[in-house]
């Protein structure tokens, strides 16, 4: 008894201790202290946030949600396998990242980004702005680390609805997932998707989307290709549509809805070109 009590007890710490994800939620004026939620009438901490809003990693990429009008998720890809958010703040020295530190190759610009969530009204995209009161939460769990972002108080066909969007990262695995909760309990039709730039490579298939190519130079040290792509349940959209910057996916009326998301780039190892993403996916 002795003896299983103590092996149930080692693998329990085991597990503890490979929970490779993390998050990060701080002002920019206290990098010291970490916050598990902030708050904002005007919907708007995008300058006085870290990193412009709650963010979260696993060994792959990490993932911040933007604390403003755009509620647009963005990427940070990695070079190799491990945590570094805490350490690079999303911001590594051009040093760090000839190093080997990953950094911010993805550019969202005007688009949700990467599996971004925004409504749609039938004939086009409605923003989760403006808001009476936006919230941002960050939390652990054994084996995961999530963010979400409440915005109450949407505009939304005559009415005004309070949506949340959730991501979650996993130890272990390379996907992350985006949920997206009408809170009122209103059914609403989501729109989501994928941006992309010119000269892009797509792959598509029944349940995904997959981009590849070079995002316009940013803060990063040198430019690098990226892979990402998103991962839905057809049956829960009604359309898709191409805007010239993004493969959008509008859902079907609903209380929720969940996708996930994978991000790559060509400076790492394992899924450093679309093709390699898109075995992953398929597999």
């Amino acid at each position: 008894m002795k003896l299983s009590f103590l092996a149930a007890l080692l693998f329990c710490c085991t597990c503890f201790a490979q929970n490779n994800t993390d998050t990060s939620l701080y002002m920019k004026s206290d990098k010291i202290t970490y916050l598990t939620d902030i708050g904002s009438e005007s919907g708007d901490l995008y300058k006085t946030i870290g990193h412009h809003g709650p963010a979260i990693e696993n060994e792959w990429m990490a993932l911040r949600i933007y604390f403003s009008d755009k509620v647009a998720i963005d990427v940070y890809n990695k070079a190799k396998a491990g945590l570094e958010l805490k350490k690079a703040q999303w911001y590594p020295t051009p040093e760090q990242q000839k190093e080997g530190w990953g950094a911010d190759y993805y550019k969202v610009a005007a688009t949700s980004g990467l599996g971004g969530v925004k409504l749609w009204d039938g004939e086009k995209v409605v923003p989760l702005n403006p808001v009476t009161n936006r919230l941002a939460r960050v939390g652990k769990t054994d084996t995961t680390s999530w963010m979400e972002m409440i915005s109450r108080g949407v505009p939304y066909k005559g009415k005004k609805v309070d949506i949340l969007v959730r991501v979650t990262v996993f130890s272990g695995k390379r996907e992350a997932k985006v949920e997206a909760f009408s809170l009122n309990g209103e059914k609403v039709q989501f729109v989501t998707g994928v941006n992309y730039f010119k000269d892009f490579q797509t792959k598509k298939g029944t349940n995904y989307i997959a981009v590849w190519g070079k995002h316009p130079e940013d803060v990063a040290a040198e430019i690098v290709e990226v892979g990402a792509a998103i991962m839905y349940n057809p049956k829960d959209y009604v359309k898709t549509n191409d805007d010239g910057t993004q493969y959008l996916l509008i859902s079907k009326p609903t209380k929720y809805l969940e996708t996930k998301i994978i991000s790559s780039c060509a400076r790492e190892t394992e899924l450093n070109t679309l093709d390699k993403l898109e075995a992953y996916i398929k597999k």
